[in-house]
């Protein structure tokens, strides 16, 4: 089986994915991948600088957790946006709470090159590109994240696809397990029976108390769409109540 997933170092003068190719039971020989290079910056001398910004392979795997501060050269409380779109509001956020570190999760690669261009003079954030479900359940050590944000993920409307929707009840689970104690997941949505089914999850889920939404936040390039069109946005907000069992 071979999966993929890139890690993204933003730079203020060119962006780099690097590749890292698993197989079931060992990593192979990693790949840097140049995407982009101001015109007359494509010496060996730059290229290299521009390396030295990529965050090591030999600190990740898709089997193992993120060092998380190795990722930001820092120690730092995280908060993380899942399905962090073009880093609209991750990059606002991030620029607004400079004490923290910021991770963005996104598996479509233009949304990604997108943030990066936007994060490239902010050094607490970072990208990750890989499925959101997957890194919550298997990238980040328990208790390590002390925000999540779930901004308007796909509502996948029709009744065949409702196995996709992210937010499930095992999804939760590993929020769960994530969250610091006392740490808290914020979700919005304009699609109102996601909403209503994210409720019934979360008023039957173990360890969290709903508490009042943020609502002082940045906007998200989806959640200005929807702001722009009169669509009602329907919020909530979970605390970590109780500690991993």
């Amino acid at each position: 089986m071979n999966n993929s997933v890139s890690f993204f170092l933003p730079s203020a003068d060119a962006m780099l994915i690097k590749g890292i190719g698993l197989t079931e039971d060992k990593t192979e020989n990693d790949q840097i991948f140049l995407l982009s290079v101001p015109a007359g910056e494509d010496s060996l001398a730059h290229r290299r600088h521009v390396c030295s910004r990529v965050i090591p392979q030999s600190q990740y795997s898709l089997t193992n957790c993120l060092d998380l501060e190795k990722v930001f050269a820092r120690k730092a409380p995280l908060h993380v946006d899942l399905g962090c779109g073009d880093g609209s509001f991750l990059c606002a956020l991030a620029q607004r709470l400079p004490n923290k570190n910021f991770l963005g999760v996104e598996r479509m690669s233009g949304r990604v090159r997108a943030a990066a261009r936007k994060a490239a003079s902010l050094n607490n954030v970072r990208l990750l590109q890989i499925e959101s479900s997957y890194a919550v359940r298997y990238l980040f050590p328990a208790r390590s994240v002390e925000t999540f944000y779930l901004l308007f993920p796909d509502p996948w409307p029709k009744r065949r696809h409702h196995r996709r929707r992210l937010l499930t009840p095992d999804f939760l689970t590993s929020v769960h397990t994530v969250l610091e104690q006392d740490g808290v997941m914020y979700v919005a949505t304009d699609h109102l029976d996601y909403f209503r089914k994210i409720q019934d999850i979360t008023r039957s889920a173990f360890g969290f108390a709903s508490v009042e939404p943020v609502i002082d936040l940045p906007q998200s390039k989806f959640g200005l769409i929807f702001g722009q069109k009169g669509a009602t946005i329907h919020r909530l907000a979970l605390r970590k109540i109780s500690p991993v069992t």
